[in-house]
């Protein structure tokens, strides 16, 4: 998979952006970054394992590491700093974004949990 063209961190609107040379653009809002995270934190360890990410939305990214020539490390302002986010994967999520991004709210929803910070303490 070929690097990102452009990534852009759009701290106002909390939103990385990534284009791609095929002219695929995206704009990946950080709490979609964050319970997308491709960590084993977020994943497990293995199927059937992943670990629901609620009380996320007002988290930032608060630096962004190159990793190699293949991924990005996103630092976040909860301290999460341990998912890869490869160039496949940064694809994927937005190609994706709508059925993830509606499999979350879903999944939230059912186990009576919130976005909100507040709701979670």
């Amino acid at each position: 998979m070929d690097a990102p063209t452009e990534i852009k961190l759009r701290t106002r609107s909390a939103c990385l952006d990534v284009a791609f040379a095929d002219g695929a653009e995206f704009s990946l809002a950080f709490e979609y970054l964050r319970v997308m995270s491709p960590s084993a934190e977020v994943r497990g360890h293995g199927a059937g394992q992943a670990i629901l990410q609620s009380g996320k939305r007002c988290f930032r990214i608060s630096r962004i590491e190159p990793v190699g020539n293949y991924a990005l490390k996103l630092v976040f302002s909860d301290g999460h700093n341990s998912g890869l986010y490869s160039w496949r994967y940064l694809r994927e999520l937005g190609e994706q974004y709508e059925q993830r991004w509606q499999q979350y709210l879903d999944t939230l929803s059912a186990a009576g949990e919130s976005r909100d910070p507040s709701a979670t303490e």
